[in-house]
């Protein structure tokens, strides 16, 4: 179907570091904030969009029918199934076989008129946590001849809008509409700590470190580190903006963040640095580092999926959906994106490198 190729005129080293706007006319959106708060053009190296494991641009492969808002999504490790959840289910669909989707199973969670917000596979994928607009997150049993409900979680807020799960599958973080972020016990189901700090909802959540930092955005414009194994905030970040969605680079000390203010700005963890990304046009809804780290992904309310390069921001590839793209992942394998839009289902794309 569409194949987009946003900037060819940024391939090579065209670009002068005298230069505010980018040879075409198109105005610089990548910008260098130094530590005293002074805003430059980035001048992009000549392999920006060249390099090794760079994609050249994403192709439409399968367009899954949800019937709802697709809130959520999330893409198995064998790349074979693709989890999207609506109002009151998950749909799972098999995406390994070519030709028109349906859905292969349905996952009934909450109520029936309420939202999912958040789903996450375990590392070993025989299990999905699901979260949204309910006090209770469910545990699917993904490995019994049908999915069934093994464990429920009940937290006292009212919703939960992000999850995560360590990388050793022992504890589960709940992104609370109260603030609060629940650490929980996978094996005993129980709830083992709460993170006390953000003002407003928690709307977002990384693990970095190897599992032993925990990175959280709320609503109160704050980006939070915490720190797991002392069960202490060590890090606060103060922005002029909700916070929506944000991730930690796998292999490098960057946190891309994504704002309700529609900048994507990537802040150095261990000093005062950090890149503007302008290219969305509304609230920044989603974010995802690929597993290899030197691109992401952010959507938004302005129908836009762009993929950037890390840390600084090229356009590598920029898709136009019909919608607000609410959601996305990346296969580990980061040749597969996956997103969830308003327009009531989800699509997936082959990364072509």
């Amino acid at each position: 179907m569409m194949a987009f190729e946003s900037h060819p005129h940024l391939r090579g080293s065209s670009i002068s570091s005298s230069l505010p706007s980018i040879p075409g006319g198109k105005p610089a959106y990548s910008f260098h904030v130094s530590a005293d708060g002074q805003m430059q053009p980035v001048p992009f190296p000549s392999d920006a969009l060249v390099g090794a494991g760079i994609p050249r641009h994403a192709r439409q492969l399968h367009t899954l029918a949800h019937g709802e808002v697709v809130c959520a999504v999330t893409i198995s490790g064998s790349t074979q199934h693709v989890y999207t959840g609506g109002k009151g289910c998950v749909k799972v669909w098999d995406v390994g076989q070519p030709g028109a989707k349906t859905p292969v199973a349905q996952l009934d969670c909450l109520n029936r008129d309420n939202y999912i917000r958040s789903c996450k596979l375990l590392p070993d994928g025989r299990s999905l946590i699901v979260g949204g607009e309910a006090s209770t997150l469910s545990i699917w049993d993904l490995a019994a001849p049908t999915p069934r409900i093994k464990a429920e979680l009940t937290s006292s807020a009212p919703a939960c809008y992000a999850l995560a799960v360590s990388p050793d599958a022992k504890v589960c973080f709940s992104c609370c509409s109260d603030g609060n972020i629940v650490v929980w016990d996978l094996q005993n189901q129980t709830m083992v700590r709460q993170f006390q700090g953000h003002t407003d909802g928690a709307s977002c959540i990384d693990i970095s470190d190897y599992g032993t930092r925990l990175w959280t955005g709320g609503l109160d414009n704050t980006v939070r580190c915490w720190d797991l194994r002392e069960g202490r905030q060590l890090q606060q970040h103060d922005f002029s903006s909700q916070i929506f969605s944000l991730g930690h680079c796998p292999n490098q000390d960057w946190l891309a963040v994504g704002m309700e203010s529609s900048n994507v700005e990537i802040l150095h963890v261990r000093k005062p640095e950090k890149y503007q990304l302008h290219l969305h046009e509304s609230c920044v809804l989603s974010l995802k580092f690929a597993s290899c780290g030197r691109w992401f992904v952010s959507t938004g309310k302005d129908n836009l999926l762009n993929a950037w390069r890390t840390p600084y921001g090229a356009s590598i590839f920029q898709s136009k959906e019909s919608s607000s793209v609410l959601s996305c992942d990346i296969s580990g394998n980061n040749k597969y994106i996956v997103t969830g839009s308003g327009d009531k289902k989800a699509t997936v794309y082959e990364v072509v490198y």
